[in-house]
């Protein structure tokens, strides 16, 4: 995981390397001082040596001074490196994202996701801050300044020497309790992020039903669920600090005792007990920056687990080793297709699927809530591969193309559909960046766009709000119709997306169908007969398996589903 990770340092390695060895330089000049005090106490001012008095103050400066500059360089140098890892890491994670297929992005939920990109990343850029300067310069502090209080008085040094073990097992014993709670809270942040994005996206529906004080209840319960794992984690790395100042106060006392008996003895000098009293305080501050450092990695453990996840999940469709860089026609073939979403063959959703669809066919799609209309077309453009069975697009298996060749020349339009924030121009050349105006108006005026876009005061310029909130349903429609439009598709996929639209407007779309891109295929999943009455062919599918194939006529002769579904909108139409 760890090495997954540190992939993502790249051209910070310098400043990350860097980092580390400013920091050993300044921890040797903290080190060095309480000696260079000791012998000033001892040789200058306890001999009234005045010239080496001034000598070695002026060391102690000289000493300070470097020391601070390599602090002050080694945090730079940490920030700068901390800063290009997070986001080289979100980086990554964005890019690994755009490879997912549905199947992959099934796995993890909008607002976990979320929660890995934001507060997981700055988790793991916190702890990768603290681990290449204080994870560094604790351990490096400890050894030294043990190693120079044994140069100092070995016998109490030893006092010092006790303490370490005592915190490492305090240290240990919290980390083991505080961890799996980390674990919890962080699963509980995603269900937050969730509640917080359904009710941001559904305010609209929220205020409709007046049901404001359910999701206050619903955001309270997560919340007080996240204060209660945060103040009992808190709990128990709060008892870092006592047991730190507990051992610290505890070395100084009993260093205090033995070495004021060893001064009056003459075993020990003052300048000496002054720098233990030093090491003293740097020895144990080593330790708790150790503690502050297990602390940050208990937290940034479970982010980094979370990010890692992302980074080496492996979409499950790929380009073939020489993909196919060309599609014909428009012609689709689905030969004995099977399809489950969980990939088992015995939980299909789509049961055996056998049709030929001639290139420039107009076919429509008929069956009830959950038949399996929209995991049918979803096959085509290979957003899902299927279970068993082959899909061919123009002759050749959809697994043989090139994922953005086979994607480029079959256009969808969603059940939900989505405009992203910019104008509509903007949003139009998603379907192709190098339209001109002229192509765009023109897809317009198919997709029956056109009027209402010449309405609004900025035109084909007016701001498009994020989710396309400041149009209405039809309109938000109509927009992504002609964006696939704009593709120039050799197949075109309308997944119910006239719903919002009146009869009137959708049989307009489809008379413009049949005039501006004869040489198209068109798939038009419907609820309404009126839809797809003219296509050349209506499929109609129930529980997952093709009940019929026809035309308009043949259907209302031979299939009673077709013409339960026909009689009963006829009749609702003559009411």
């Amino acid at each position: 995981m760890n090495k997954r990770l540190l992939r993502s340092v790249r051209e910070f390695k310098r400043p990350a390397i860097l980092s580390p060895v400013l920091i050993s330089c300044e921890v040797i000049m903290e080190v060095l001082m309480p000696i260079l005090m000791s012998k000033l106490i001892d040789n200058g001012i306890k001999k009234e040596n005045m010239t080496y008095v001034w000598i070695m103050g002026t060391l102690l400066l000289v000493c300070m001074f470097i020391s601070m500059a390599f602090g002050a360089l080694s945090g730079r140098e940490a920030a700068k490196a901390s800063a290009g890892f997070a986001k080289n890491l979100r980086h990554d994670m964005f890019h690994n994202l755009q490879k997912f297929s549905f199947s992959n992005i099934d796995k993890f939920k909008t607002s976990s996701i979320i929660t890995r990109l934001t507060t997981d990343v700055t988790n793991v850029q916190n702890a990768f801050q603290m681990v290449i300067r204080i994870a560094v310069r604790a351990p490096i502090m400890l050894i030294f300044a043990m190693c120079a209080s044994f140069y100092v008085n070995p016998k109490v040094a030893l006092i010092l020497l006790c303490i370490a073990p005592v915190l490492m097992i305090g240290l240990v014993i919290i980390f083991r309790y505080a961890h799996p709670i980390f674990v919890r809270m962080f699963k509980k942040f995603d269900l937050m992020n969730n509640v917080v994005q359904e009710n941001v996206r559904g305010i609209r529906v929220v205020k409709s039903f007046v049901r404001e004080d359910h999701e206050i209840e619903k955001f309270t319960n997560v919340s007080s669920a996240i204060r209660n794992d945060s103040v009992r984690a808190e709990r128990a790395i709060n008892f870092n600090g006592p047991l730190m100042m507990t051992s610290v106060y505890t070395a100084m006392l009993l260093i205090s005792w033995i070495g004021a008996k060893m001064v009056v003895s003459g075993s020990m000098t003052d300048g000496e007990l002054a720098s233990m009293f030093s090491y003293t305080m740097q020895i144990p501050m080593s330790l708790m920056m150790v503690s502050m450092i297990i602390v940050m990695l208990v937290i940034s453990r479970t982010s980094a687990e979370r990010i890692s996840e992302i980074l080496e999940e492996q979409p499950d469709i790929t380009n073939p080793e020489n993909p196919v860089m060309k599609v014909a026609d428009g012609s689709i073939d689905f030969n004995h297709v099977f399809f489950s979403y969980s990939k088992k063959k015995e939980k299909s959703c789509l049961m055996d699927f056998d049709l030929h669809i001639n290139s420039g066919e107009t076919v429509g799609i008929i069956g009830g809530t959950g038949s399996g209309k929209s995991s049918f077309v979803q096959l085509i453009p290979r957003l899902y591969d299927v279970t068993d069975g082959t899909i061919k697009v123009g002759g050749v298996d959809v697994r043989n193309y090139d994922l953005d060749v086979i994607r480029d020349n079959v256009a969808m339009v969603l059940q939900k559909n989505v405009l992203f924030s910019g104008t509509i121009k903007e949003n139009l050349r998603w379907g192709n960046p190098n339209a001109t105006d002229e192509e765009m108006i023109q897809a317009c005026k198919i997709a029956q766009a056109d009027s209402f876009i010449s309405a609004f005061p900025e035109g084909y310029d007016t701001y498009i709000e994020q989710g396309g909130t400041n149009v209405s349903g039809g309109q938000k429609q109509r927009l992504c119709i002609a964006r696939a439009l704009l593709k120039n598709p050799k197949i075109l996929i309308l997944d119910d997306s006239t719903s919002a639209v009146d009869t009137a407007t959708d049989a307009q779309i489809q008379k413009g169908f049949a005039e501006y891109i004869p040489g198209t295929t068109k798939l038009i999943i419907a609820q309404r007969i009126s839809s797809v009455e003219h296509a050349d062919k209506i499929i109609v599918i129930d529980n997952g398996k093709i009940d019929a194939i026809g035309t308009h006529e043949e259907l209302l002769k031979d299939n009673e589903i077709y013409k339960e579904v026909y009689e009963s909108q006829k009749k609702g139409g003559d009411q």
